[in-house]
């Protein structure tokens, strides 16, 4: 396994070695680390997740762009997908075109696959009168938030005190939300549920029950706002706020966001009472288009289309506030999209302030992005947002299929142009990225076992060349690379790759004498790197310099320094 010219040195003078003081103490050279897919990193590296609209794989790629894991299945997505905490994806699925809502975002089903490929949940929520669509939430309970549509047939609209100018032949699809307990591989109870059409106001026909003044009731959903499609709301993302026990809800068509509580029971959420709020399933906030609500003019809209409204995660910069990707759809004047931050007016309880007579706060955005030329940044459908733990914001340009990162100043540090399933036909809903610390990155993406001592010669003469073996092995099977430390001050490079498992040599040559500690560690194919292996003492030759504990040990055994000298001469 190993080579090396024979040596002259005597056996006394191997044994005597012990006593030897070496001429220099060689520091182990560490390699700077400048991967940024290290485990347990802390400035903000992070994995991707997306699942392009028109593919059946869902990928996971990172920062370097490479792709780390796919899932298969046998649905498009329906649109969005999220990484588990256990390592699983939970994304919706589309499981066909609907007879009955037939509108962008259809969707139907929710899967729940391992990082194997097990489909482990399977659960459907589609029939005549009912349809999931774009996006859904996982909670913390292990139960998952849907949105869905719901029919309403023309009589019923009218009962409602829906103009019928507004109606067509396909009646009104309101927006619901529910609460799933999965229950078994392809079923689940329905544990929560809210309706907008438990929360409607109007002022068009004042025989109707729900017949009040608008202005006067922004807590409540005015039937008649809007265009005669039946897709009325086109709600199209969905987020939970774990602190208030709150949903935060995308209204694509009302250019508006809001947000409910998710405190309530089921009969609380039906009605204006009850829950942590004390006001049922009432809107307990809603902000980018006053004039829906009868407080403001076109002139006060702030939203235009929007797409994946979040708030911003603990320990991210602008933690608790809310980010929505601003589509810029119909915006007066230029054609561009905006990623917009906004401070909700929210009290510690998680309650909402609003002005009587007035719209919900705030009035600007707190920060937003634009391109320098704002029409150079324009996605009029689909698309995302999210901050990330460096501070920076990571942006999904849904229509092209580009990702990009950038810092608070607005630059762009990194960029990513989907190649999936073509590069023509690359869009992307929205993109979720997580730290490389992540539990469901850290349970399934680990770093090689350290590597083996290296071995090799321990004892030798400079400009020599020998060789080192080492192996170790991957959690995941991966491929593997080696860099051998030589002591130095040089290594070997990155060698490789080489199967798990794989015995692996590399040689070196000194070109100066001493002790020498030979180490290697190993990194995988994604990137993710072991620590240093136990060193190996190598030794050149040195000037035979003789410590003083040698010398004594000498001065009682004369007889050795004859020998010495005869064995030197």
């Amino acid at each position: 396994m190993y080579h090396k010219k024979k040596s002259v040195i005597k056996p006394l003078i191997v044994i005597a070695t012990i006593f030897f003081t070496p001429i220099s103490t060689t520091t182990a050279v560490f390699e700077k680390n400048t991967s940024t897919r290290i485990n347990n990193s802390s400035d903000g590296e992070y994995y991707t997740l997306f699942s392009p609209e028109r593919s059946t794989t869902t990928y996971l790629i990172n920062y370097d762009k490479e792709v780390v894991h796919t899932w298969e299945s046998n649905y498009t997505p329906g649109h969005s997908s999220y990484l588990l905490e256990n390592g699983h994806l939970l994304r919706p699925a589309f499981i066909g075109m609907h007879p009955v809502f037939l509108s962008g975002g259809m969707g139907g089903g929710v899967q729940e696959i391992d990082w194997d490929g097990t489909i482990v949940w399977d659960f459907k929520y589609s029939n005549d009168t009912y349809l999931s669509h774009h996006d859904i939430k996982h909670l913390p309970n292990g139960n998952v938030l849907l949105i869905a549509w719901e029919t309403k047939n023309y009589t019923e609209a009218i009962a409602a005190g829906r103009n019928p100018g507004l109606l067509n032949i396909f009646g009104i699809w309101p927006d619901h939300v529910i609460e799933i307990k999965p229950t078994g591989l392809t079923s689940g109870d329905i544990v929560w549920e809210w309706h907008v059409w438990d929360h409607l106001v109007q002022d068009y026909d004042e025989t109707k029950e729900n017949y009040g003044i608008v202005a006067n009731h922004p807590e409540l959903i005015d039937i008649n706002y809007g265009s005669a499609s039946a897709d009325w709301l086109h709600t199209n993302s969905i987020d939970y706020n774990e602190k208030f026990d709150q949903i935060l809800l995308s209204i694509h068509n009302f250019n508006e966001i809001w947000v409910i509580d998710h405190s309530t029971t089921k009969e609380e959420a039906e009605g204006h009472t009850g829950g942590n709020s004390g006001k049922g399933g009432d809107l307990l906030y809603r902000w980018g288009n006053p004039l829906v609500y009868r407080a403001g003019t076109e002139n006060d809209q702030k939203l235009f289309g929007q797409h994946d409204a979040r708030w911003i995660e603990p320990g991210c910069s602008g933690e608790a506030n809310i980010l929505v990707f601003n589509n810029g759809l119909w915006r007066p004047g230029l054609a561009y999209s905006s990623v917009d931050e906004i401070i909700p007016p929210v009290d510690t309880n998680g309650d909402y302030y609003l002005e009587a007579g007035s719209a919900y706060g705030p009035e600007e955005a707190i920060w937003s992005y634009t391109a320098e030329n704002p029409t150079d940044f324009y996605s009029y459908m689909i698309s995302g947002a999210q901050r990330i733990a460096n501070g920076n914001t990571i942006i999904c340009d849904g229509k092209k299929g580009i990702f990009f990162e950038v810092t608070n100043e607005k630059e762009t540090v990194w960029e990513y142009i989907n190649p999936y399933p073509t590069q023509a036909n690359n869009a992307v809903f929205k993109i979720e990225s997580y730290p490389s610390n992540y539990s469901g990155l850290t349970n399934i993406i680990e770093q090689p076992k350290n590597p083996e001592r290296p071995m090799g010669t321990t004892h030798g003469e400079k400009g020599t060349e020998y060789t080192y073996t080492t192996t170790t092995t991957d959690p995941q099977n991966d491929q593997v690379c080696y860099m051998f430390d030589w002591g130095d001050t040089s290594n070997s490079g990155w060698i490789g790759p080489y199967n798990s498992g794989e015995t692996i040599n590399s040689s070196h040559s000194w070109t100066r004498k001493g002790n020498f500690n030979v180490k290697v560690k190993a990194k995988d194919i994604y990137g993710h790197q072991s620590d240093w292996s136990d060193p190996l003492l190598v030794t050149m030759p040195t000037d035979k310099t003789i410590n003083v504990q040698f010398l004594r040990f000498l001065g009682d055994h004369p007889f050795l320094t004859k020998i010495l000298r005869l064995l030197f001469q």
